[in-house]
């Protein structure tokens, strides 16, 4: 029988044991965790406020032409401003300083307080003093005057709306010059102190300004006539004022309504 060789030479191994560790390999970074995708849509919302229809339609026209902005309404007294202010909350709220049923300087002095993120521009004809002053204790960030350029309306408003502030280069002079001449006058000097009027004394006085009466008065600001009367006494008490005709000339006086309400008031208040 032939007998079958067997090569020993060739020897069957088991396979490797795996080693124990393994060699550092090149770290590869997992994939970035994919972030929320921001809002592509940065406009910025208006609100336009003014009693004449002819200025809100010609903003409203010259915004059109700025694809950043966005107008979300339009207002035509000042309770109106505030209120779409209020339920809209537009980004900027454009708008003038004497208006009818509420002035647009108490009406940014209370949105300050309900929608502080709601940022406001006065867009007046009137650079007085005592408009100035009034933006400069209420701390409103942009002050405009109606025959500045257009351009400068819409830079305002994106400057506005990024935190900043501004105020038409006449205005922003003024300022400087009332405070040079406060700094300069010295504490000895120094006028007292405005009166100050609460936020619905101002409303109750604008009213009476624009003549109406007490029951009127009433309905307007969902008070009672007992309460109107009663402001009305404050008033007068505060202001040291006795009858109806010297509280309107100091609300004209004072920047509570304008001269354009003036001309519509009655011709015997003396």
């Amino acid at each position: 029988m032939q007998k079958i060789k067997l090569n020993k030479s060739r020897t069957v191994r088991p396979a490797a044991a795996r080693p124990t560790s393994t060699p550092p390999k090149t770290a590869v970074k997992p994939p970035a965790r994919s972030k929320p995708a921001k809002a592509t849509n940065s406009t910025i919302s208006v609100l336009i406020a003014d009693d004449h229809m002819f200025i809100r339609e010609a903003v409203a026209s010259l915004l059109s032409g700025d694809p950043g902005l966005s107008i979300v309404g339009e207002a035509d007294n000042g309770r109106s401003a505030l209120q779409q202010a209020l339920e809209k909350r537009p980004d900027v709220l454009l708008m003038d300083i004497g208006m009818p049923r509420l002035n647009g300087l108490e009406a940014a002095r209370q949105i300050q307080k309900i929608a502080p993120g709601v940022k406001v521009i006065l867009l007046t004809a009137f650079g007085n003093d005592q408009y100035i002053q009034q933006v400069v204790d209420g701390n409103i960030q942009g002050y405009l005057l109606k025959d500045s350029p257009s351009n400068l309306l819409t830079h305002a408003i994106h400057e506005v709306a990024k935190g900043g502030r501004f105020y038409s280069p006449v205005i922003s002079r003024r300022m400087r010059t009332i405070y040079d001449e406060a700094t300069s006058r010295g504490d000895s000097k120094t006028p007292p102190p405005a009166i100050k009027l609460t936020s619905r004394e101002v409303e109750v006085l604008q009213l009476i300004a624009e003549g109406a009466a007490n029951k009127q008065v009433a309905g307007e600001l969902n008070i009672s006539i007992k309460t109107v009367e009663k402001h009305r006494q404050n008033l007068m008490d505060k202001l040291r004022i006795h009858d109806t005709a010297s509280l309107t000339r100091y609300a004209i006086s004072s920047g509570v309504i304008d001269n354009m309400v003036q001309m519509q008031l009655p011709l015997n208040m003396g």
